[in-house]
C-alpha cells in the first residue's frame, strides 16, 4: 500500500504540475515531484524511527541514528532536486542512496519485518525491486542525464 502511495505522490505532484505550472519543462516538474517523495519518505524516518531500524540487521550498530541520518539525507536529497546548480550531483547522490538502501528492503522482506510490506516476505520483492527501479530512472531522467540541446534552425 505504501508503494501506491509514493507512486501517487511521484506522479500525482508531476500531472499535478503539467496542469498548473506551463513555464516549467518536464525535467523541472519530474525532479520537484522526486522532491515530494523525499520529503514524504524522510519524514517517515523521524515519525517511525524503530520501525524503520527493524528493517537492518541487529549487527548494525546505531539502527536509530542511522534512521536519522538516512532521513536527514532524503531531505538534503530534496532540497539539492531544487537547487538548478546542484540538481544534477544531487541526482547521481540520490541514485548511490537508493543503491545503497535497497538491501535494507531486501533483509526486511526476507525477515518479514512489519513495516511497509515486508511482513509479506520475500514476495513484496517482487513490488518493491520494479518500484525501486523505477525510482531510478525517474532520478536518472529527470535529474541526471544531460538535457536535450535544442539545435538552432539552419538558416540559408
Amino acid at each position: 500500500m505504501i508503494l501506491l502511495a509514493l507512486t501517487a505522490i511521484l506522479t500525482g505532484a508531476y500531472a499535478v504540475l503539467v496542469a498548473t505550472a506551463p513555464q516549467m519543462d518536464d525535467r523541472q516538474r519530474g525532479r520537484v515531484s522526486l522532491a515530494l517523495l523525499f520529503v514524504f519518505t524522510g519524514l517517515g524516518h523521524f515519525v517511525n524511527p524503530e520501525p524503520m531500524a527493524a528493517m537492518l540487521p541487529d549487527s548494525v550498530p546505531a539502527r536509530v541514528p542511522l534512521i536519522y541520518v538516512t532521513g536527514a539525507l532524503e531531505w538534503a536529497g530534496a532540497i539539492g532536486l531544487l537547487l538548478p546548480g546542484y540538481a544534477r550531483a544531487t541526482g547521481v547522490c540520490l541514485l548511490a542512496f537508493l543503491i545503497a538502501v535497497f538491501p535494507a528492503n531486501v533483509f526486511a522482506a526476507l525477515n518479514h519485518v512489519g513495516m511497509g510490506g515486508h511482513e509479506a516476505g520475500p514476495a513484496y520483492l517482487l513490488v518493491r525491486a520494479p518500484f525501486q527501479v523505477g525510482l531510478m530512472w525517474w532520478t536518472y531522467h529527470f535529474a541526471v542525464r544531460a538535457p536535450k540541446v535544442q539545435e538552432e534552425p539552419v538558416r540559408v
